[in-house]
C-alpha cells in the first residue's frame, strides 16, 4: 500500500518540508533506498549517508533536517516513528480463521471463532483462547492455558499448564513459558525436586524473543508486567517479577525470586543473582555481573571491555599480584601506627 507525505505527517504528528501528495509504499535504509521508499535517520554514526540518500523521504530530527537532500518527515523521535510508519506499510498478512491440518484441539477448550490455529498445534484441555488470536504450526498449549485477545504465537511456542497471557502479547519461535524450574533440595549426596507449583503471568503487550524461557514459580507465581520486552535466549528463573515496560537484551540470566523494576534496561549477557530488588529506573551495561540488591535508579556497569591482547594479558597479570600487594600495603600501614615508628619519626 502507498500513503502520500502529507498523510504521513499528520497520522504520526510530524512537520513535513516537501510535496504532501508525493507517495511511498517501501521502507529502506538510507544507502539503499531508491524512489517511492521511506528512510530514516535515529543514529548520528549514519548522518555521513544523508547526503547522497536517493529515498523520497527521509524521517530524522529537527536538527538533522537542514542536511536532507530530500523531503523530510521532522520529529523529535525519528526512530519511534520510523516504527509506526513501518508497520502501517508493510502489515502482517491477515490469518485464516479456523484449524489446521493436524490441529488437536481439547473438546474443554473454548477458542474465539476469529482464532487462527496452526497445523499440528495442541490445545490442551480448559484451554481460554481469546479473538483474533494467530498461533502458528507446531504449538503446544498445556491444560488451564489462557490466551488473551490479539495474541500472536510463532512457530513451536510451548505455553505449560496455567500460563496467562494479556492480550496482544507475542511470542517469538521456540519460546517456552512455564516449565519447570531448577528448584533441588540437597538430600544427603544427592538432590530432592523441589514441586513448581506455581504458574507464569504475562501482562499485555509484551515481547518475548525466540528461544527465551520463563519458568513457573515454586509456589507463588512468576510475573512479567505489561509492555516488557525480552529479546532472544533469555532465561528468567522461578518466581523473578520483571515491571512493566522493562527491556532486556540477549543472553541475560536471571536468578530466581528476583525483582526488577519498571522502566528498566538490562543490556545482553547481563548475569543477575537470586533473591535480589532492582528499582525503577535502572540501566545495567552489557556483560555485568549484578550481585546485590540495587536501590537507586541509574547506569551501572560490570563488565571490563575488551582490550589488545598484551595489554589485557598485563593487566591480569597485575590482577593475579593484587592480593600480594594488598598485604604488602596493609603490613606498612601497621607498620607506620606502631610505637617504634612513631619514636622514630619523633627523633
Amino acid at each position: 500500500m502507498g500513503l502520500t507525505l502529507g498523510e504521513l505527517a499528520v497520522r504520526f504528528g510530524c512537520e513535513l518540508r516537501g510535496d504532501p501528495a508525493v507517495l511511498v509504499g517501501q521502507i529502506g535504509t538510507l544507502s539503499g533506498a531508491g524512489p517511492g521508499e521511506l528512510a530514516f535517520l535515529a543514529n548520528p554514526h549514519y548522518r555521513s549517508q544523508l547526503a547522497a540518500t536517493r529515498a523520497t523521504v527521509v524521517v530524522l530530527d529537527v536538527a538533522s533536517a537542514p542536511l536532507c537532500p530530500t523531503a523530510a518527515l521532522i520529529h523529535s523521535n525519528p526512530y519511534a516513528t520510523y516504527a509506526r510508519i513501518a508497520s502501517v506499510l508493510h502489515p502482517e498478512p491477515p490469518a485464516s480463521a479456523g484449524a489446521g491440518p493436524g490441529a488437536q484441539i481439547d473438546a474443554s477448550a473454548r477458542v474465539a471463532a476469529s482464532a487462527s490455529i496452526g497445523a499440528g498445534t495442541v490445545i490442551g484441555p480448559r484451554c481460554m483462547i481469546g479473538e483474533r488470536v494467530r498461533i502458528g504450526a507446531g504449538c503446544v498449549l498445556g491444560a488451564d492455558v489462557q490466551v488473551g485477545d490479539d495474541c500472536r504465537l510463532h512457530a513451536r511456542v510451548t505455553l505449560e499448564s496455567g500460563t496467562e497471557l494479556g492480550a496482544r502479547v507475542c511470542l517469538q519461535s521456540g519460546a517456552v513459558i512455564g516449565s519447570d524450574g531448577f528448584g533441588y533440595a540437597r538430600d544427603g549426596s544427592g538432590w530432592t525436586k523441589v514441586p513448581q507449583l506455581g504458574r507464569v503471568r504475562i501482562g499485555a503487550d509484551v515481547e518475548i524473543g525466540a528461544n527465551t524461557t520463563i519458568d513457573r514459580g515454586a509456589i507463588d507465581d512468576t510475573v512479567i508486567g505489561a509492555g516488557v520486552k525480552l529479546d532472544n535466549q533469555i532465561q528468567v528463573a522461578h518466581n523473578v517479577h520483571i515491571g512493566e515496560h522493562t527491556v532486556i537484551a540477549a543472553c541475560t540470566g536471571i536468578s530466581g525470586s528476583t525483582r526488577i523494576g519498571a522502566r528498566c534496561m538490562i543490556a545482553g549477557a547481563v548475569g543477575i543473582v537470586g533473591h535480589l530488588d532492582i528499582c525503577d529506573d535502572v540501566v545495567v551495561t552489557g556483560f555485568s555481573m549484578v550481585s546485590h540488591s540495587i536501590s537507586t535508579p541509574g547506569v551501572y556497569s560490570g563488565g571490563i571491555p575488551a582490550a589488545p591482547a598484551a595489554l589485557w594479558r598485563r593487566v591480569v597479570g597485575r590482577l593475579k599480584r593484587l592480593d600480594a600487594l594488598a598485604g604488602r600495603v596493609t603490613r606498612l600501614e601497621r607498620g607506620t601506627h606502631s610505637p617504634d615508628s612513631r619514636i622514630q619519626n619523633d627523633e
